[in-house]
Parts: structure tokens; C-alpha cells; sequence
């Protein structure tokens, strides 16, 4: 159920952050290539929040609720992309998505340790 959340919570946090950057890119004179940099740390953080929700709630094995979180998220991406596009992952967004794993997993073990620590202590 833990992953369940840590997947919600990176899709409402790419969706809130696609519409203010869209909406950036509509009225103002900033182009898509200028911004690439700043997309990508936002979706990195997407995923290490994500991670850490996950990991949170889960409270124990956040290294595994955050990496399938993370290949949650990747599983679902893939799926859109083959079934709504007709393509597979390219070496750049394999590589990519490996790395989103990894930072989920990372936002998942802090998560249990942050999160577990606190609840500990009330």
C-alpha cells in the first residue's frame, strides 16, 4: 500500500509541476531547451519524494519500497509509452529511469529512518 502512495504522490507532483511549467513556457519567451536542466532536477525530486512517502509509510525495508516505487513508476511510463506511442525506452531514458530508481531508493531509506525515528520519539 506504501508504493501505492509513493507512486500517487510523484504522478501529483509531475502533473502540478508539467502544468506551471507549461505554463511558463506559454507566457513567457523561455524555450524548452533552456529549461531542461530544471525539468530534470524536478523529476529527480518527484522520485526521492516519492521514495521517501513510500518509505514512510512502509516504515521498514525503505530500500525496497522506494526501489519498487521507483520501478513502479518506470513500469508505468513504459507502459504508456509502448501501448500509447508504439516505442520502447531509448538508451538515454533506460539510463535515466535506472537513476530514478535509485533515487527513489534513496528517498526511501530516508524516509524509514526520518520518518520511524520521529514516530519513536511521540
Amino acid at each position: 500500500m506504501s508504493i501505492l502512495y509513493g507512486v500517487l504522490s510523484i504522478f501529483i507532483i509531475i502533473t502540478i509541476s508539467s502544468l506551471i511549467i507549461s505554463l511558463i513556457l506559454r507566457f513567457t519567451d523561455l524555450q524548452e531547451h533552456s529549461i531542461n536542466l530544471f525539468v530534470t532536477i524536478l523529476s529527480f525530486a518527484a522520485l526521492f519524494i516519492g521514495g521517501f512517502i513510500c518509505g514512510g509509510k512502509g516504515r521498514q525495508k525503505g530500500w525496497l519500497a522506494g526501489g519498487m516505487t521507483g520501478v513502479s513508476y518506470t513500469f508505468l511510463i513504459f507502459l504508456m509509452q509502448y501501448l500509447g506511442y508504439g516505442h520502447v525506452f531509448s538508451f538515454s531514458q533506460i539510463v535515466y529511469h535506472i537513476c530514478y530508481i535509485i533515487t527513489a531508493m534513496m528517498g526511501g531509506v530516508l524516509g524509514v529512518n526520518v520518518l520511524s525515528n520521529r514516530s519513536e520519539k511521540f
